[in-house]
């Protein structure tokens, strides 16, 4: 049996394993959390290096990819020091392939009720989801970016994808040497909901972006909504139809009750294909087209 494991700097009481088939092969996903303790991270990959077939780098991003252009996250550099074998993965392959499908699904699923409540959406932070934000912008969405509240707590929006292009490149060379923790929440931080922002929440009909962000500042109002995001777990899924949210979109397969993120399924492709490295962008369509692989939607309320 293949085996991808996700090492994780966010919560533990995240982990989940299943066992899964794709494409004829069985494949164990594991995620495994370290509660904010890079060095943690950096030692569990260390004792699975060359033992598994593929890692997913959890609750951070190795860097940003803004338009084909790579914008390095330094500081997270150090947690995968030790990784020397195994073929090392964050999730941006698929969060340009997979998550560019989001709006023309909602077209498809409920383009009825989206043109009702008007084609606008609030991304909670566009640049590290650039293949997101492109399927808005290009879907003719009215957008509002919160890459400026959620990453540096500046309460500025933005709405073109020019704006976010010109930001990422002015602040991500000073940003991506910032410890990660001051930008994402990590460890238990991602268990506290402070109601934040909640004009740009309201204003929207669609709320998309990283889950952890969705839920940092949300609103406990959010009556009618429509979320897309990534990983979810059923705590998460029970929070959004407690708020009101009508419809959840995850990007990735629901998995025995929940969603795994980007990174752990770019890991189990990985680990499938028994090429042992990174896949291009074309095999991972090639995979994806395969599998019928697209963003799943579910009806809360």
């Amino acid at each position: 049996m293949k085996r991808a494991v996700s090492i994780s700097i966010g919560s533990s009481k995240r982990d989940k394993a299943v066992e899964v088939n794709l494409l004829g092969e069985k494949v164990s996903i594991e995620r495994i959390g370290t509660d904010g303790d890079m060095e943690a991270a950096a030692l569990k990959y260390k004792e699975l290096d060359g033992v598994v077939d593929a890692f997913g780098v959890g609750g951070a991003d190795l860097g940003l990819m803004v338009d084909n252009k790579w914008y390095p996250l330094y500081s997270v550099r150090p947690m995968i020091r030790y990784v020397k074998k195994t073929p090392i993965v964050d999730g941006v392959g698929l969060k340009n392939t997979l998550e560019n499908k989001s709006a023309p699904l909602l077209a498809a699923k409920i383009g009825d009720y989206i043109n009702q409540k008007g084609k606008t959406v609030f991304v909670v932070s566009g640049a590290d989801r650039w293949g997101m934000t492109s399927s808005f912008l290009d879907a003719g969405y009215k957008c509002t970016f919160g890459d400026l509240m959620f990453g540096l707590s500046i309460p500025v929006a933005l709405h073109t994808g020019k704006q976010l292009k010109t930001l990422a490149s002015l602040l991500m060379p000073l940003a991506g040497r910032l410890p990660f923790s001051w930008v994402y929440p990590t460890g238990e931080k991602q268990e506290v909901r402070v109601p934040k922002y909640q004009k740009f929440y309201q204003e929207a009909t669609v709320v998309a972006g990283d889950c952890h962000y969705i839920k940092r500042h949300m609103p406990d109002d959010m009556q009618g909504k429509v979320i897309v995001t990534n990983t979810t777990t059923p705590e998460d899924v029970a929070l959004f139809k407690q708020c009101g949210i009508k419809y959840l979109v995850t990007t990735t397969p629901v998995l025995d009750g929940r969603s795994f993120g980007t990174n752990m399924m770019e890991a189990a492709l990985i680990a499938v294909s028994g090429k042992g490295r990174v896949l291009t962008h074309d095999e991972y369509n090639e995979m994806l087209a395969k599998l019928n692989f697209e963003p799943q939607l579910q009806e809360l309320n």
